[in-house]
């Protein structure tokens, strides 16, 4: 039986990405770059850090990597403070809540920084909910590589075979699948070029699923 969730943020709990792509492709217009829609895709689910590594090595530019990422950290919280369309995936509050209630231990395990962590669970007072949250920007290497979601079912006060993952991305789905954890795929209006092949279960509406649900899903 299910006991911890573990939960990735983009795209499962909120759409951050419209405001990620906006602050990117604000900060490759500054450096000159031109990043088609099929790249940018396939960085869904890599940390920041990550991203502009593989940006400096395909596209030869200059300057630091931490840089980089403090430039495009600064336009994304600027978009972030004034979006007052920004709102929390459809259905995932009720199930979060919905879990909590029924004493399912909750773990985030996001790619994001820990300043956008913050920033969403603040703004949507998720911080209750949750037992632990881990970023992105603690592991050396991005999803598909499990470390990140290893860590986080070690944190969890149940062991791994109790632990599930809600993962929205390939990156994601594939770093759940190596990491030896059961996931459950979501796929929304938002996936587009994302292949969730390998997720053992498939969800599209949050609002279908409940706690009894997740407990019997494995």
């Amino acid at each position: 039986m299910v006991k911890t969730v573990i939960f990735d943020m983009d795209g499962v709990i909120v759409d951050t990405e419209p405001v990620h792509k906006y602050a990117y492709f604000r900060h490759f217009e500054e450096l000159r770059i031109d990043v088609s829609d099929e790249l940018y895709a396939s960085f869904t689910g890599n940390s920041t850090k990550n991203v502009y590594q593989k940006i400096k090595d395909i596209y030869g530019i200059g300057g630091e990597v931490n840089d980089l990422v403090l430039r495009k950290r600064a336009l994304f919280n600027d978009a972030f403070d004034t979006k007052p369309d920004l709102s929390l995936i459809s259905g995932v509050e009720r199930l979060i809540e919905d879990l909590h209630q029924n004493e399912i231990e909750l773990i985030l395990a996001s790619s994001a920084s820990k300043s956008t962590i913050s920033r969403v669970f603040n703004r949507f007072e998720l911080d209750r909910f949750f037992s632990h949250k881990v970023s992105g920007e603690d592991f050396p290497k991005s999803k598909p590589d499990p470390a990140i979601f290893l860590h986080a079912a070690s944190l969890s006060k149940n062991t791994k075979d109790d632990c599930i993952i809600i993962e929205d991305s390939t990156s994601g789905v594939k770093a759940a699948c190596a990491s030896g954890i059961f996931c459950v795929g979501y796929i929304s209006e938002n996936s587009k070029y994302q292949n969730l092949e390998g997720a053992s279960c498939i969800v599209h509406d949050f609002n279908e699923i409940n706690a009894d649900f997740i407990r019997r899903v494995k």
